[in-house]
């Protein structure tokens, strides 16, 4: 079979290289999963680049999110078929409950190998079943993007509600699910991009209201100005440092900002912390989800006939060019590799 690697290199970029190797069998509790389709996500960039904490000091096999079909049983499963459609979940070992920072150790694509591959062998604990519905293709878009989208909207403190209102800030793969995923959920969105192509698809897809934040750089002040200065109950924030204090701008009174995204760099970021004191407001981390809330999205997902939002599918073989092309931040939603 044929995977990828990404090699350490001192002071530079990971080396991506394609390798060959034996086809790997499964051992006791584990099975071996034909990969179909993975999807590429900002934080593969990061670990490429060097610049993810769950990125190691080993070669490893690149990127978290794949589907495929199920082709071996290791001695012991008894939960999974052959031919069974499945997605790998992000964390292997995060099944439910808190998270600990030990599931880290694990963390496929960047502490651990991931899904760049022809085959991969799993633990049968750290899949899900596919949405029925959905291809390979759309199914290998889930394991990061949707499910954390899901757990800021759906999953932490209590589900977003009908009536509340969501800022979504930009198009990439989060973003667009949380615009999905909350509209399904009846509240109303508010969505930034630098594109007025990418404000019309966004508006296609439901957006109730779209700023162009290039041309309304205190984008914050138009939010308070649509929701008649209410601002908003939640804030999937993507950006990070160079966007956060808008965002805390952006929140209503005991809403929630959801941290999700450096798409602005690790500097550290310049706001004024009292705005969540004087709003009641909280700031909360978002990373991914466990396997039980990946369950209950699918069926959200299948319940609500959502579907992934594809920017552009590459061959297996042009896995560098998925790379530059996501790297170019020109993408609406995801981009994928068929595999």
């Amino acid at each position: 079979m044929q995977h990828y690697l990404l090699e350490p290199r001192a002071g530079e970029p990971f080396a991506l290289f394609l390798q060959e190797s034996a086809e790997p069998a499964p051992g006791p509790g584990e099975v071996a999963v034909r990969i179909r389709a993975t999807s590429l996500n900002y934080r593969d960039l990061l670990v490429r680049a060097g610049k993810s904490a769950s990125g190691g000091s080993e070669p490893v096999v690149p990127l978290s999110d794949g589907a495929g079909e199920i082709v071996a049983l290791g001695e012991g499963v008894t939960d999974w078929r052959s031919g069974d459609r499945v997605a790998l979940t992000f964390f292997r070992d995060w099944l439910s409950g808190p998270f600990q920072m030990s599931y880290h150790a694990a963390a496929r694509g960047g502490s651990y190998d991931g899904v760049l591959s022809e085959v991969v062998i799993a633990p049968a604990h750290s899949l899900v079943a596919v949405p029925a519905t959905m291809s390979f293709t759309e199914a290998a878009t889930l394991p990061c993007a949707a499910l954390t989208a899901w757990h800021a909207l759906m999953e932490r403190g209590r589900p977003l509600a009908a009536g509340e209102t969501v800022l979504c800030l930009g198009t990439g793969g989060v973003s667009t699910f949380a615009l999905q995923i909350a509209k399904a959920a009846g509240a109303q969105v508010i969505l930034t991009s630098s594109s007025h192509e990418k404000l019309a698809r966004a508006r296609e897809l439901g957006a109730d209201e779209t700023i162009h934040y290039l041309e309304t750089p205190e984008w914050d002040r138009e939010v308070m100005r649509i929701t008649e200065k209410r601002g908003v109950d939640r804030v999937v924030e993507v950006g990070g440092p160079g966007t956060i204090e808008r965002s805390l701008n952006s929140v209503a009174a005991g809403g929630v900002v959801s941290l999700i995204g450096v798409l602005t760099g690790f500097d550290p970021p310049k706001a004024n912390l009292f705005t969540l004191v004087k709003k009641n407001a909280e700031l909360q981390g978002i990373y991914v989800g466990h396997r039980e809330m990946f369950v209950r999205m699918n069926a959200f997902l299948e319940q609500h006939a959502i579907r992934p939002v594809i920017d552009r599918s590459f061959p297996f073989a042009e896995a560098a060019s998925a790379y530059a092309h996501l790297e170019g931040a020109s993408h609406f939603g995801k981009v994928v590799l068929e595999v």
